[in-house]
């Protein structure tokens, strides 16, 4: 099955009412051909100067042709949208619950305005593809059936001429037009993604590229890529211009065969005045479904690239695999909860960004990565949930492991980690080092470059994304703040907490007091992504997070980051410390990303990225 055609059933259209719709259009259309054949009618009888009660039944059918083409293009249009809307939603429903079945790497691996591109601009296309490109193409054939049915009794000459006509204009100009438009599409998809992408990465950075001074360049790249995708667009749109030309030039072989064809009829007395007309005149208003199909190829070129993006994302979407509106929900949380955010730039192979900077680390998102939904758990647990009931640590291990985004440019080269059941490990290094990367390949949302990761010799790539998630968590340190309470973005790490367990756990790391100074406490509605929190309250909230998790082996990224020195340090201490008030259970085993080297707890062991292969 094609791409498109896999996308396409996931839309789950129902065939009664993609044929209401094509019905409707055709009722469109059809009304217009029947006004063009009783004006001609009409016109040439007058000529003849019948009686006028011969007229009376014609004028009124002009009449109600008239208001019912305009009846028929509304539920036309309202058939063919509503189609498109419902088909998209449960496209969108498919891709979501697709993609958090996915495994991280499939995800983490694009840019967030790639993923947002692809989930939003290209699913869009599909639904343009029903309304622009199905129904069209559906209308074109019944329409040229009753166009030659139509004017066959007249001169099976001209019926002829004009099916032929028709083939061409309905066959050949969109074939010219699909091709030359799929090799404008691919450009013009790439071009409209690094777009999408650049400026979210702009918007998301801007502070930190002006302090760097790095904002004009930035602005001046995003406008270079939008002048290039503009230029992209121009070239796609000039062959659909070319296609749709080519309609009104077969339009004049089918109008000299008419021509012809009428001349004997008229001479000989065969056809009155009327049908002469017909004959005559009814080509010219033949053509409207015809005109719509090089639009409609382009529309198929787009649809296609479309597709193969969603299904190279997504896999193959499938809503049905989450049938009751309850395992809805959960999957929609499931995937926005374990959504993985990976920004890159373009690495050389020495590890310089194309501007000359210092490539920084990964940013990955996985704001509660253990509630992926799963609607097939073998755990008996229910899809999106986590499971509040303690697990055994596992025994985490990396062997001969490379990591990295790309494998030109590998961030940790053959790294030997052995971290018992319980063990404590500070990872060190400059920014760039590759230190968010490394923990990414350890919690299974990157595939090793080479080598493996193994959790009590079992390869962690083996795992079910369950399994994985149950065992092992990343929080990351720009995972996202969402736009509801401080409770529920505490909860979104762990479905079944309880609002003191919430309590507790913001208490842990310092937040109580800010909690209790709120509006309405717990029940407070925070801004979109942390905009109305600071940036060490948003690092302690994210912490606590992973307090309510308690996973067996968690794995975070600068929680410390943004905080006063003192309560930083502290915190860090009750991470890696032994502790008489430790935040995370000493069954545990923790991995921290830190800067602070002189805050990390004696005795605990640190992996510095910058003097690999040492384990201090």
């Amino acid at each position: 099955m094609s791409p498109l055609a896999a996308v396409m059933s996931a839309m789950e259209i129902p065939r009664s009412r993609l044929l209401a719709a094509v019905g409707a259009a055709v009722a469109t259309l059809a009304a217009s051909f029947a006004l063009a054949a009783v004006s001609a009618w009409l016109v040439t009888t007058a000529w003849t100067r019948p009686p006028v009660l011969d007229l009376t039944v014609a004028t009124v059918a002009v009449r109600a042709l008239g208001v019912s083409r305009g009846v028929f293009r509304w539920l036309d249009r309202m058939l063919s949208h509503d189609v498109a809307l419902r088909g998209v939603v449960s496209l969108r429903t498919g891709l979501f619950t697709a993609l958090a079945r996915r495994d991280g790497d499939a995800i983490s691996r694009l840019r967030r305005g790639d993923l947002l591109a692809r989930l939003g601009d290209d699913a869009q296309e599909i639904a343009n593809h029903v309304i622009n490109a199905v129904v069209p193409a559906l209308v074109s054939v019944v329409m040229t059936l009753i166009v030659t049915i139509t004017l066959l009794p007249i001169s099976w000459i001209a019926a002829l001429a004009m099916l032929a006509s028709l083939v061409v204009a309905g066959v050949l100009a969109p074939m010219a037009a699909l091709r030359a438009a799929a090799l404008a599409e691919d450009a013009v998809v790439e071009h409209r993604t690094q777009v999408t992408a650049q400026a979210l990465d702009t918007v998301d950075d801007a502070s930190v590229l002006r302090v760097q001074g790095r904002l004009e360049s930035t602005l001046a790249e995003l406008d270079a890529q939008q002048r290039a995708h503009d230029a992209a667009m121009d070239r796609a749109a000039l062959p659909s211009a070319l296609a749709a030309g080519t309609v009104p030039l077969v339009m004049i072989p089918a109008l000299l065969a008419s021509v012809l064809a009428a001349g004997p009829l008229w001479t000989q007395g065969i056809h009155p005045a009327g049908l002469i007309g017909i004959l005559l005149l009814l080509p010219l208003s033949s053509y409207e479904a015809a005109q719509n199909l090089p639009a409609a190829a382009s529309q198929l070129a787009r649809s296609r690239a479309a597709a193969r993006r969603l299904v190279a994302t997504a896999g193959t979407p499938d809503p049905r695999a989450v049938t009751s509106e309850a395992e809805r929900r959960a999957a929609s949380r499931g995937f926005t909860s374990s959504l993985v955010r990976a920004t890159w730039q373009d690495y050389t192979a020495g590890g310089i960004g194309e501007r000359g900077q210092d490539v920084e680390d990964q940013d990955l998102e996985t704001a509660a990565t253990p509630l992926r939904a799963d609607a097939d758990n073998s755990d008996g647990h229910p899809a999106g949930a986590v499971s509040a009931e303690p697990l055994a640590t596992p025994h985490l291990r990396a062997r001969h492991l490379t990591a990295g985004w790309t494998p030109d440019a590998p961030r940790v080269e053959n790294l030997e980690l052995d971290l018992p059941p319980g063990g404590r490990l500070a990872i060190i290094g400059p920014s760039g080092a590759g230190k968010s990367t490394l923990l990414a390949t350890l919690a299974g949302l990157l595939r090793p470059l080479q080598g493996e990761v193994t959790l009590d010799d079992a390869d962690l790539a083996d795992l079910s994304p369950t399994e994985q998630r149950r065992r092992i968590v990343m929080f990351a340190e720009d995972a996202h703040v969402f736009a509801t309470t401080v409770a529920e973005n505490v909860r979104v790490a762990r479905g079944d907490v309880t609002d003191a367990e919430i309590a507790a756990a913001l208490e842990a790391v310092g937040l109580g007091t800010w909690v209790e100074q709120l509006p309405e406490g717990l029940a407070t509605v925070l801004g979109p992504d942390g905009t109305t929190v600071s940036g060490g309250e948003r690092r302690r909230l994210l912490l606590a997070r992973a307090v309510v998790r308690s996973a067996p082996i968690t794995l975070l990224d600068e929680p410390t980051e943004h905080l006063d020195p003192e309560l930083g340090d502290a915190l860090l201490g009750r991470l890696l410390g032994p502790s008489s008030d430790p935040l995370l259970p000493a069954a545990a085993t923790v991995v921290v990303v830190t800067h602070r080297v002189e805050a990390i707890p004696p005795g605990t062991a640190v992996l510095d990225l910058a003097a690999l292969p040492h384990l201090a």
